[in-house]
């Protein structure tokens, strides 16, 4: 018997809410184990200097296949 079961990552789109997500990984036989967000960053030039500013936050979850 293997101890490691399948996982599986998901990312919320662009156009869904988490919710969405979740619901989606449960359509596909998954259950959520692990969240994480990245930050996303843009360059930019404000008087002359270089700024980085956060513009978006990239949410993904980690799914492992649930129990049948």
């Amino acid at each position: 018997m293997s101890k490691s079961k399948k996982k599986k990552w998901f990312t919320v789109l662009e156009n869904e809410t988490v919710d969405d997500c979740l619901k989606r990984m449960a359509a596909e036989g998954y259950v959520p184990i692990r969240r994480m967000e990245k930050p996303i960053f843009e360059e930019i030039f404000e008087n002359g200097n270089k700024v980085v500013k956060p513009v978006n936050q990239e949410i993904q979850f980690q799914g492992e296949l649930a129990d049948q």
